[in-house]
């Protein structure tokens, strides 16, 4: 059985985050909110208790982990060759949804890594998630809390209906902040390279530390041979089980295009869900729709996108319809998932 808890985000219950922290260190898998989305976590110096993550979640196994940490020390226990770069980096953005990737140090084992010799390291902000890692005293290797493939989970509900009874525990800490994963920055090359975008954008690093590249993977549908240096990389990921189609160009255009093909599938006898904005939503008479955020405040898009596909599954739509956005800001990281959730099929109005 999973025991399922609920926690006060701002002052979580130090007896149960010590429970949680013991089936830590234990062996066992505690899923937990961060806050990006809910994580499902094992101690990242027990090989056995990693590899009840891959079970849980049905999880390649060439697919890295990032292990989370609570103390700013505790980078220096398992990365090498940490660059001034990466110090600039914590400074600004530790603890946040930031993962660094460095060389590894010896202790951190293999299959934390796909086998490679990098690992990718972060520090969650979330109160609950921070605490929990400080109190069980290691590194916690913690993947998204869902089955793989599926949109990563927002809310401990999402969790629950994907994994009770795989894990020993899900903390119930309410909804997550950001909505999307962490932003994931290779510092091992020269010049810094971002392999999956979240929440702290581009700008934001360029800011800090001056020029920062973009993986072309990240615009693009990776090869099949594709050895993932990070998570999220490689496999289709955040998808409903309707299939997915995104509708580019300008928004009046792209309203008027879905509408067309919402008609088009409705009188072929499907269930059509269209996945709106605050701007649209109103124009849209036929299928199932929902309000993903306001195009003025893209952070509220990228915080209901996950919890918007898995509604589209409990409304048992066939086809989902989602408008396009900007690649600027957090909306890289919102298509960056859209286009994964896809499986990269667009349409342009």
């Amino acid at each position: 059985m999973t025991k399922v808890v609920k926690l006060d985000r701002e002052n979580p219950d130090i007896g149960l985050i010590d429970e949680a922290a013991n089936i830590l260190i234990s062996g066992g898998l505690v899923a937990f909110p961060t806050e990006t989305v809910y994580g499902i976590g094992a101690n990242s110096l027990n090989p056995d208790a990693v590899a009840k993550i891959f079970i849980a979640k049905g999880r390649p196994q060439d697919n890295p982990l990032i292990l989370h940490i609570a103390e700013f020390q505790d980078l220096f226990k398992y990365a090498k060759n940490v660059p001034d770069n990466a110090l600039k980096m914590m400074e600004m953005f530790w603890p946040g949804p930031l993962t660094m990737i460095f060389k590894k140090s010896d202790i951190v084992p293999p299959i934390n890594t796909a086998g490679m010799d990098t690992v990718a390291i972060r520090m969650p902000s979330n109160t609950i998630a921070h605490t929990l890692i400080k109190r069980a005293g290691i590194p916690v290797s913690a993947p998204s809390a869902n089955l793989s493939g599926k949109p990563s989970p927002t809310d401990a509900s999402h969790v629950i209906n994907d994994l009770y009874g795989r894990v020993d525990m899900i903390i119930d800490g309410g909804s997550c902040d950001v909505g999307v994963e962490s932003t994931v920055v290779d510092m091992t090359a020269e010049i810094p390279i971002i392999l999956r975008p979240g929440g702290i954008t581009k700008e934001m690093i360029m800011n800090a530390i001056g020029h920062v590249e973009v993986d072309p993977i990240v615009y693009k549908k990776p090869a099949k041979d594709l050895r993932p240096k990070a998570p999220g990389m490689k496999y289709k990921h955040y998808s409903p089980d309707a299939e997915v189609y995104i509708v580019k160009g300008k928004l009046g255009d792209v309203i008027k295009k879905i509408q067309e093909l919402t008609e088009f599938q409705l009188n072929n006898g499907k269930k059509v869900g269209i996945m709106a904005t605050e701007q649209t939503y109103e124009k849209y008479r036929n299928g199932v729709v929902l309000l993903v955020g306001d195009r003025e405040r893209p952070e509220t898009i990228a915080k209901n996108l996950f919890g918007c596909l898995r509604e589209f599954d409990k409304k048992g739509v066939d086809v989902v319809y989602a408008e396009g956005f900007g690649y600027d800001e957090i909306g890289l990281a919102i298509m960056n998932r859209l286009e994964k959730a896809a499986g990269y099929k667009e349409i342009i109005a």
